[in-house]
């Protein structure tokens, strides 16, 4: 069983970087989306936190014999949440960056086409001022 001392220094803790979070939400530097899997966590373990007796019936009613193995599988869990939001981000980042790259080869194809339309009529003209 925790201390209440403990309680309040990891309570402290968590608040402390929920604040952080915040901060960096607030300041552009994490956006919302990828901020919210942290905070769910952050706010699930201030409930167990604020209530330790909570995690003895959850781990009981999961069928989890001792509360400290509730804990490593609440971490387990949240680490493949994490991987798991971080592969969809990295799959959509990879997507609009390959279309970006269409997008600026098209893009150098349209300006050499039209560069050597110029450089063509260009010499044209100066084809017929000789004439």
């Amino acid at each position: 069983m925790m201390t209440f001392r403990l309680q309040v220094v990891i309570g402290l803790a968590l608040l402390a970087v929920l604040a952080i979070l915040v901060n960096m939400i607030r300041k552009r530097s994490l956006e919302l989306k990828y901020a919210l899997v942290w905070m769910l966590m952050l706010i699930a373990l201030f409930i167990f936190d604020c209530a330790p007796t909570l995690l003895n019936v959850v781990s009981g009613l999961i069928g989890i014999y001792a509360p400290v193995n509730m804990i490593f599988f609440l971490g387990f869990c949240f680490s493949l949440l994490i991987i798991f939001s971080l592969t969809v981000a990295l799959s959509r980042l990879s997507n609009s960056i390959r279309t970006l790259d269409q997008m600026v080869a098209l893009n150098e194809k349209r300006l050499q086409d039209l560069e050597k339309q110029l450089a063509q009529t260009e010499e044209k003209k100066s084809g017929d001022e000789e004439s």
